[in-house]
């Protein structure tokens, strides 16, 4: 599975140490052993995984800016764990309001040794950091509208939002709250995935 990894790699502009290829490895392990219990996923095969979660995940790597990131809703730590990897000298909290998702994360943290990230069972709404974070990532909200009105206490004064998207953004993007602007929309290429991804950076105004 590595080879196909390192694969699909070669096929974008990242770059993984032999170390970190095998890091998504162990972690397609872990999600595909503890998933037969906990329904942590609805993608069965660790083939797909590579592409759907591991790649689908580490594309936004290169548009990520600063060093303190929040990936909300996280699920099994899709995209927080993967960017955890590929970036060990930046933090991610990996908030969920599932227990079963935080104790699979908290194996995953101790198993592959990531010690950036920091599961946190909590509804959005309710988590109050203490400093606010320099992304605010999500991946599987309904709307941008959604993220922004959970989570916009999140991001302190020079943070950004960071909302992966599929095919439909700009109907979205119609319909905003006046407190943020869009600072970017970037396509994104996901090797072998045959669907149109989007990542949307937006601001407080």
């Amino acid at each position: 599975m590595i080879s196909q990894l390192r694969k699909l790699v070669s096929e974008t502009t990242l770059t993984l140490t032999d170390h970190q290829l095998a890091q998504c490895i162990a972690y397609i392990e872990l999600l595909h052993k503890w998933n037969s219990a906990y329904n942590l996923t609805s993608v069965r095969d660790p083939q797909e995984m590579l592409i759907k979660h591991v790649m689908d995940s580490l594309v936004i790597a290169p548009h990520l800016i600063g060093d303190n990131f929040i990936d909300v809703g996280t699920g099994p730590g899709l995209p927080g764990v993967l960017l955890a990897i590929y970036y060990p000298e930046k933090t991610f909290t990996l908030l969920d309001s599932l227990g079963k998702r935080i104790r699979f994360l908290n194996q995953v943290k101790l198993q592959l040794g990531l010690t950036n990230i920091q599961p946190l069972q909590s509804r959005v709404e309710l988590h109050q950091p203490e400093q606010g974070y320099d992304g605010v990532i999500s991946r599987a909200f309904a709307s941008i509208n959604d993220m922004l009105s959970w989570c916009k206490h999140l991001p302190n004064s020079g943070g950004a939002f960071f909302a992966m998207k599929g095919a439909a953004v700009q109907e979205e993007i119609a319909a905003l709250p006046d407190f943020v602007k869009v600072v970017a929309i970037k396509p994104l290429q996901v090797p072998q995935l045959h669907a149109e991804r989007h990542l949307v950076i937006l601001t407080h105004c």
